[in-house]
């Protein structure tokens, strides 16, 4: 049953809602691009050198999800990781090879880099609409076989129709049954469509055990947008300011160029500060990107 407490006007309301009404509303579509733009004039040719490059090379989730995904195909690129290493140990290596759950064995099997995390999305990925016994049988399974990160999404479809109590309820179970290992939770945010809906979306997967909150799944249109990234960080350092607990940001979802990671890293660190500009709080999830950086940070 829902936890209910007193409203200022007497009027009984769930955890959830009297949560939600802790935080300050999102911003104005109009304010939100014209702090996009500040961030963008003055950040992103200062931050284009090679130390920023190897920072954001090494928040990099290396992502797989195709349906043409195999064995082969998941071990080439956990070799190509460690070929990686091995090549330039001094530029550090990716933060996490991301693949479907069915694939962590191999990844966890054949990675030699112990710095690189074994992600797995799970839960009904992308579409998060399944039983939440399958999404906590699947979750398990990939842990068994190795996986140190798991990404969720929210049900969007409980969000929207105001059924905080079971969309949070999917996160609290996914988030005991992984423990000490992240939890990033998803909250596909071209679906959400407003500022207002990112921000209840943050909000609630925050207080439901969420480690990194994301953008996106990279199946919906849009994917990750730079408008969507600044209200999620907008809200992580409103939950700071509460907490004093530090939660993560990851762009997920169409960013193929220098210039798309340049701006996310602008974004968090006007807005949270340098201290989150480390793969333990910042990720950018890529499978275009890894390679145009690379080059660049070797001069090649």
């Amino acid at each position: 049953m829902s936890e209910n407490f007193n409203s200022h006007n007497g009027e009984e309301q769930s955890k959830y809602e009297f949560v939600l009404q802790e935080y300050t509303a999102a911003t104005s579509d109009e304010q939100i691009a014209t702090a996009i733009k500040n961030i963008a004039d003055k950040k992103v040719e200062k931050n284009r050198n090679k130390e920023v490059l190897k920072t954001i090379y090494g928040c990099l989730d290396l992502t797989t999800l195709k349906c043409t995904d195999n064995a082969e195909s998941v071990l080439k690129l956990t070799e190509k990781v460690n070929e990686f290493d091995d090549k330039h140990p001094d530029l550090g290596n990716v933060a996490a090879i991301c693949v479907y759950p069915n694939f962590a064995g191999i990844v966890s099997q054949s990675l030699e880099v112990e710095s690189v995390e074994v992600a797995c999305v799970s839960g009904g990925f992308p579409s998060s609409q399944t039983f939440t016994e399958v999404k906590i049988a699947e979750t398990a399974l990939a842990l068994q076989d190795g996986a140190t990160e798991i990404d969720i999404v929210i049900n969007v479809g409980k969000l929207l129709s105001g059924d905080y109590e079971s969309m949070c309820d999917e996160i609290q179970e996914l988030k005991d049954l992984c423990g000490e290992r992240k939890l990033k939770v998803i909250l596909e945010t071209g679906a959400l469509k407003t500022a207002e809906n990112i921000k209840k979306a943050a909000i609630l997967s925050i207080y439901s055990g969420a480690d990194f909150i994301k953008t996106s799944t990279g199946k919906e249109n849009p994917a990750a947008t730079p408008e969507a990234a600044y209200v999620m960080c907008s809200t992580i350092k409103e939950y700071y300011e509460k907490t004093g607990r530090k939660i993560g940001f990851k762009a997920a979802g169409g960013i193929a160029t220098i210039d798309d990671a340049l701006l996310y890293y602008s974004i968090v660190e006007e807005v949270l500060g340098k201290e989150w500009l480390n793969s333990k709080l910042f990720r950018i999830g890529a499978s275009r990107l890894a390679d145009t950086l690379a080059d660049e940070i070797a001069g090649e």
